[in-house]
Parts: structure tokens; sequence; C-alpha cells
């Protein structure tokens, strides 16, 4: 598994040095320049495509400093809803979703990627806190699924501050 540091946003777009306004759509990209990875971030006007040796893109919207921030709910909730998740099997796509979030807040880490006897990609997830294993089976939900998952999540996970 690969390694390395993602640098911020830099609020600017690197073809124009124009500063992103809040609300504005724009691109990153990640390319590897020697043993650096470095980030360039595009405002949607100048981004054209990613360049061929690029490791990776999406699109992104600046965010508001005005409007309110959403806060996630405690690890402890997060790994609770998880464990639910397990006996449901109705929801494997949520379950892995999840995982994956678990993974980027660091409540869990990945120990290894296998195949199960099917032929499945299947995660290897150890989660500090429990000193527990968990394998997770990697899905890829339809496209009118992703939405239906990120209004559960975003409905039991997240709290506007106050």
């Amino acid at each position: 598994m690969l390694d390395f540091d993602v640098h911020r946003c830099t609020r600017r777009c690197a073809a124009t040095d124009r500063e992103l306004k809040p609300g504005e759509c724009f691109y990153s990209v990640l390319v590897a320049e020697g043993a650096e990875v470095v980030r360039y971030d595009y405002s949607e006007p100048e981004w054209k495509e990613p360049p061929e040796d690029a490791l990776g893109w999406w699109k992104s919207q600046m965010p508001d400093p005005n409007a309110h921030k959403l806060h996630w709910a405690p690890n402890d909730v997060m790994l609770h809803y998880f464990e639910q998740l397990t006996n449901e099997s109705d929801k494997p796509d949520t379950r892995y979703v999840l995982a994956l979030l678990m993974l980027r807040r660091r409540i869990m880490r990945l120990e290894e990627t296998q195949v199960d006897e099917h032929g499945a990609e299947v995660l290897v997830l150890y989660c500090p806190k429990k000193e527990t294993e968990f394998r997770v089976n990697v899905t890829d939900p339809e496209p009118e699924r992703v939405g239906q998952i990120q209004d559960e999540l975003a409905k039991l996970l997240f709290a506007k501050a106050s």
C-alpha cells in the first residue's frame, strides 16, 4: 500500500492563480513529481482533463465559510452502527461505504485485501479501540443507490453546529 501526504486545497487555480470563490466548482489532481505527490487545483473553466500521469483526480465545490458546519457523530456511534449493519444483509453497500468513511477518519485501519472463495474482494479491517478485526465485502453501489446511502449516513452521522 502506498503511503503519502496529500496537501489541502490551495484555494487557488493552478492555471491562473485566481482565488477560488465559495460555492465554486473546481477540480483537483494528484501527480507524482519525483518522490513527491503534488496536488493541483483548477477552476472549472481551466480544467481540461487529467494528465496521463495523474494518480487520481476529483471534482469538488469550494465550501462557504459562512455555512453551518456539520459535525461527525462520535466514533463509538459510527462503530455501533457499523456493527449493526453486519446483521443487515440487505445493506452491504452501506456497510462498505461506512467502512471507507471510518478508514478515512482513522477509526479503523486496513490490514489487507483478500479474495473470498467466490472471487469477491474483501477488506480486512482492524479497529484498535475494540481490538477487533472486521471483514467487509467490497461493493459497487448502483448510481441511484449512492444518493440513498449518502442521505442515510448524513441523517445518522452528522449534526449541524450550533
